[in-house]
């Protein structure tokens, strides 16, 4: 059913208030394609909603706010592993707990992470080096324009770096309706991320025996310990991407910062946005009901539930800071609507 002027507070992890010209929440593709319908007829502008921790809104949405509520997930097991089909509104961390209790390896370390399925493969979700790529089949997806379903493999969807296809040349052109994850029975830990292996060595833990549960509960341990619970503090979760400099722009860096947390990627440097952020005396710092979050400088946070442009506006400015110091450019991972 389409409704008029509602607003968007609760739909957004931000918890910023902002209204939508028409809402409509669809549970199957049948609605969803009534609804794409009724705005061609409009010619209005779609905001695609899930779990709404990806998104920050500045201003009202003229269009029609789309709320993806699909639901249903089936595992079939094969001798190689266990293959999930999993509807766009289930809830990313509930899925991976799924696995994890069911002994299966390989979403251990994207636990805790906020937002539901539809929205992962947009952003290629990762965390303690692993992505969802690691583990992706393929996905289906409905085009905004027509009402069709399209398949998409691997390769097609063009993952990269906190990025994919979906952000690029098909932006705004497909609606994920359905992801198909693969995992294997030959399941061997990630491991080598060094806050995964500081809790272990703290836990003194048995790293030749440990299963699927027990690095879901240490990441879930050290995401708990950094980053506040959006439902206590309005937030995105991390608010730019860790941006990836030339070897000699990271030597150069490192040069005048040798303490600086950056890890090899490709030809070049990877380096903690957060560390830049925390570095540049940022971290806990407020302004009139938004902030930047006091453990975790690369979390801007919104407890005065304030407006979206006033986040916006913190973000371009700790980014023309990073800029003026370390010649560093910093990317939002959350999308700016309208």
């Amino acid at each position: 059913m389409i409704q008029s002027d509602i607003d968007l507070q609760p739909f957004n992890t931000m918890t910023i208030a902002a209204q939508a010209r028409h809402f409509c929440s669809v549970t199957s593709l049948e609605q969803l394609r009534e609804a794409l319908e009724f705005a061609r007829s409009r010619q209005l502008p779609i905001l695609p909603l899930g779990g709404g921790s990806n998104i920050v809104l500045t201003a009202d949405f003229p269009g029609l706010a789309l709320h993806l509520g699909m639901r249903g997930v089936e595992v079939d097991e094969a001798e190689d592993g266990v293959r999930i089909r999993a509807q766009a509104g289930e809830n990313w961390h509930q899925l991976v707990m799924r696995t994890v209790d069911a002994g299966f390896g390989g979403l251990e370390n994207l636990a805790l992470i906020p937002g539901n399925i539809g929205a992962a493969p947009i952003q290629n979700i990762g965390a303690y080096g692993v992505e969802l790529k690691d583990h992706f089949e393929q996905l289906t997806a409905m085009e905004v324009t027509t009402g069709e379903l399209v398949t998409f493999t691997a390769s097609e969807c063009a993952f990269g770096y906190r990025d994919s296809l979906f952000k690029g040349k098909a932006k705004d052109r497909y609606l994920i309706c359905e992801v198909v994850l693969r995992l294997r029975r030959d399941w061997q830990p990630r491991i080598d991320y060094p806050a995964l292996q500081q809790h272990f060595q703290a836990h003194n833990t048995a790293l030749d025996t440990l299963t699927p549960s027990q690095v879901a509960a240490a990441v879930i341990d050290i995401r708990n310990s950094k980053l506040p619970n959006p439902i206590e503090i309005p937030n995105t979760g991390s608010f730019f991407k860790n941006p990836v400099v030339s070897e000699a722009q990271y030597t150069a860096i490192k040069q005048r910062h040798p303490n600086v947390v950056a890890y090899a990627a490709g030809d070049g440097w990877k380096l903690a946005a957060g560390w830049l952020i925390d570095q540049a005396g940022w971290r806990g710092f407020r302004r009139d009901g938004v902030g930047v979050h006091d453990r975790q400088a690369l979390v801007l946070v919104n407890p005065g539930h304030r407006a979206g442009q006033q986040v916006v506006d913190l973000a371009r400015d700790i980014a023309a800071d990073i800029q003026l110091k370390f010649g560093v450019t910093l990317e939002p991972e959350p999308r700016f609507y309208p």
